[in-house]
C-alpha cells in the first residue's frame, strides 16, 4: 500500500485513509543515483558547516527537490557552545539522528531534553506551525546529527517524540527508528521508514524499494559497497521504483536509509509548492 497512514482503527484492522493523487508515475522510472561528498551543497556560517543535500533555504537546485515526501536532507554541525535559537516551521514532520555530541532540544510547546548518539527525535509541526530550537549542549566539543523533513499528506498536531537507541541496537542489523504507528521507532504521520545500522568490516545488509516506493541512503562514516559502487563517508544514493539496494561494509561503517512512498500529495503551505 502506499500513501498515508491512519492511526485509526476500524473493526481491528489499521487503515489507509489519505486521498493521494500521483502527479507522475515516477514508479515506472526505476533510478539509482550515486551523490559523492563533493557534489553535494555545503554551507558554513562559522558557528556551523551544513551539508545541504537537497534544496535549502538559498540554496536551490531543481534536480535536487527531495524524493517523494522527503523534501530535506542535512548534516550538521555546530560548533561546541553554540545553538540554532528558536525558529518557526509548518506543516512538515522535522527528523533528527543524532550522530555525535550532546543535542540539546527547547520549543515553545515546553518540551526539552539531552539526546546522545544514537538518538531520534520526531517533532511534528501543524498548520499553526511552532518554535523550536538545537543546541550543542558541550563547551568543548563539537556536535553532529542529520535533520531531515518528511512532509505530511494530512494535517498534523504539533508534538514531540524522542528516543535514545545505543550502539547494539543497530550492530549488523538495519534498526528502524521511525515508521507509520503500530511499527517500529518513532511514529510518523506519513508513509515512511527510517533505519540506522553499524555494519562491522565485511559485514552485508540489503533493503527492498518495492513499487512506487523511493528512498534516500546516506554514508555516516566508513566505506562500503553499494552493488558495484564504493562509497566513502559523506556519499550518499537516491533510490526511485523497485530497487534492491545491496550494502556491504569494507570497513566500520555507520548507514542511514529513509524509504518513503512516491505516491503522496502535499497539504498545508506545500501545496503548491
Amino acid at each position: 500500500m502506499t500513501g498515508c497512514p491512519d492511526a485509526r482503527s476500524e473493526a481491528g484492522t489499521d487503515r489507509w485513509r489519505c486521498n493521494v493523487t500521483t502527479i507522475a508515475r515516477m514508479e515506472d522510472r526505476v533510478t539509482l543515483t550515486i551523490r559523492r561528498d563533493s557534489e553535494i551543497f555545503a554551507a558554513d556560517g562559522g558557528w556551523f558547516h551544513a551539508r545541504w543535500h537537497f534544496s535549502f533555504d538559498h540554496y536551490h537546485d531543481p534536480a535536487q527537490m527531495g524524493v517523494g515526501p522527503l523534501r530535506v536532507f542535512n548534516d550538521d554541525r555546530i560548533v561546541a557552545g553554540a545553538d540554532w535559537p528558536m525558529h518557526p516551521h509548518r506543516d512538515i514532520e522535522s527528523l533528527t539522528y543524532v550522530v555525535e555530541g550532546h543535542f540539546e532540544h527547547a520549543d515553545s510547546l515546553g518540551n526539552g531534553g539531552r539526546l546522545e548518539p544514537g538518538a531520534a527525535q520526531v517533532m511534528t509541526f501543524s498548520h499553526a506551525g511552532a518554535l523550536h530550537s538545537e543546541r550543542n549542549g558541550s563547551k568543548t566539543e563539537p556536535m553532529l546529527f542529520i535533520q531531515f523533513w518528511i512532509l505530511p499528506c494530512r494535517g498534523l498536531r504539533s508534538g514531540v517524540q524522542q528516543r535514545q537507541y545505543t550502539t547494539s541496537d543497530r550492530a549488523g542489523r538495519w534498526l528502524q527508528i521511525m515508521g507509520p504507528a503500530g511499527e517500529d521507532g518513532l511514529d510518523l504521520s506519513q508513509d515512511a521508514r527510517v533505519l540506522v545500522s553499524r555494519l562491522a568490516a565485511g559485514q552485508r545488509l540489503s533493503h527492498d524499494f518495492g513499487e512506487g516506493r523511493g528512498g534516500y541512503a546516506y554514508l555516516i562514516a566508513g566505506t562500503a559497497m553499494l552493488g558495484d559502487e564504493k562509497l566513502d563517508a559523506g556519499d550518499a544514493a537516491k533510490a526511485r521504483g523497485r530497487h534492491n539496494l545491496a550494502v556491504q561494509a569494507d570497513a566500520d561503517s555507520e548507514l542511514i536509509l529513509i524509504d518513503v512512498s512516491l505516491d503522496s500529495r502535499p497539504v498545508g503551505v506545500w501545496a503548491h509548492s
